[in-house]
């Protein structure tokens, strides 16, 4: 069952890295993924950049809106992600618990569907 594992970073973190630290934090990610690759569970992984070269796109009441990055409303953006694929919801959590990010960042445990389908709830 697939999950995505979102890592939701505050914005302005980074740059409050030193280059080396913020490489070695990379490195360590870089890693962890390597890991749930050769345990067969990694499907996907991707780091995103900041949000200063970033757009957000929307269209309501049929009316174009784009609004450039950096959003100043934001507190958090997502810097990244896993799509896993993994048997239960809790394996998943799991897997977000032992995310390195988690440390600095919160990992955000979403299983994959289409939208369509109602929640048991």
């Amino acid at each position: 069952m697939p999950h995505m594992l979102l890592i939701h970073e505050p914005v302005g973190q980074r740059a409050a890295r030193s280059e080396l630290e913020g490489r070695a934090l990379y490195e360590r990610m870089l890693g962890w993924g390597d890991e749930l690759r050769e345990r067969g569970l990694l499907l996907a992984a991707e780091s995103l950049m900041g949000t200063e070269k970033s757009a957000r796109v929307s269209i309501p009441g049929g009316k174009l809106r784009i609004v450039d990055g950096p959003f100043a409303e934001a507190k958090e953006m997502v810097g990244g992600f896993f799509l896993v694929d993994v048997d239960t919801h809790e394996e998943a959590v799991a897997l977000a618990q032992a995310c390195p990010a988690a440390e600095w960042a919160t990992v955000e445990v979403r299983g994959l569907g289409p939208c369509f389908v109602r929640q048991p709830g």
